[in-house]
């Protein structure tokens, strides 16, 4: 089963964050799931580069910006990669050109138009598990381009959507999709499941959990879209379910609570 996760900045901020969320794709890995990763930059790599591209020059160049700021991601995907390395486990750095990620010629602002699955279909096939970094494509003239903020997650569910991926999982450093941001708001309301449109409409006005992009091409090849905390232990019970229909998401639900009961007693047994 191909499955796409997308692990945030604050998941992947420090090195022992890394090590949470390698030792979480290797028991993934364990569970029989053909892992394909995203990553965005580390904590706020992104912000720190912004405020040296604006201290050099009061109105930098959008390409200019978009060669800078695709570093972050690259950062921290060859360290996850590295970390993987390191526990054994066969894995490889990609941009999100290496992974034929193509865009149009936008700037800061790209939209993926094509996917040119080779390389990654390759490495899947080899058994390595490929860490691209999200956020980021190239034109058909080779010029690096970035999605915009919360580009990660247009990357994820659009890999998800071109692969054919059973689900994409986002992982962020809150357990679910919520009416409002729940470290601002303690009566925020958590959502156990959403159609595509009550997430789209959640995302447009004004909720952060997920790029409105990322559900859009989830819902247009209705690829089942999960949002949970990156260290749950129960991630498919206590994250946010977003699909077509209920029936999907309960169903979707009980076959990965299934496949967690199956690893824990093969692990216990």
């Amino acid at each position: 089963m191909l499955v796409v996760q997308k692990y945030g900045g604050s998941s992947l901020a420090t090195v022992d964050h890394l090590k949470t969320v390698a030792e979480k794709i290797m028991k993934d890995r364990a569970r029989g799931l053909n892992l394909v990763i995203v990553t965005s930059a580390m904590g706020k790599t992104t912000d720190e580069l912004l405020k040296l591209a604006y201290a050099v020059h009061p109105e930098p160049e959008k390409r200019e910006l978009d060669c800078l700021l695709s570093t972050g991601e690259m950062v921290s995907a060859a360290l996850l990669a590295l970390k993987l390395l390191e526990r054994g486990v066969k894995a490889r750095a990609l941009t999100g050109a290496q992974a034929g990620m193509l865009t149009d010629d936008r700037h800061s602002e790209a939209t993926p138009l094509a996917l040119h699955a080779e390389r990654l279909k390759t490495l899947l096939a080899d058994g390595v598990i490929p860490v691209i970094t999200g956020f980021q494509g190239m034109t058909i003239g080779g010029e690096i381009t970035t999605l915009g903020r919360g580009g990660s997650d247009t990357s994820a569910a659009y890999l998800a959507y071109a692969l054919g991926a059973a689900r994409v999982e986002i992982y962020t450093d809150v357990e679910a999709i919520y009416d409002k941001d729940p470290r601002r708001t303690p009566e925020a309301v958590k959502y156990s499941e959403l159609s595509y449109e009550q997430a789209l409409e959640l995302a447009e006005n004004g909720a952060k959990v997920l790029h409105p992009a990322a559900i859009r091409w989830a819902m247009r090849g209705r690829v089942p879209l999960l949002v949970a905390h990156y260290a749950s232990r129960a991630p498919y019970s206590e994250g946010t379910w977003v699909t077509d229909v209920p029936a999907n998401i309960a169903a979707m639900r009980t076959t990965t609570m299934v496949e967690s009961n199956m690893l824990s007693k093969e692990i216990n047994s």
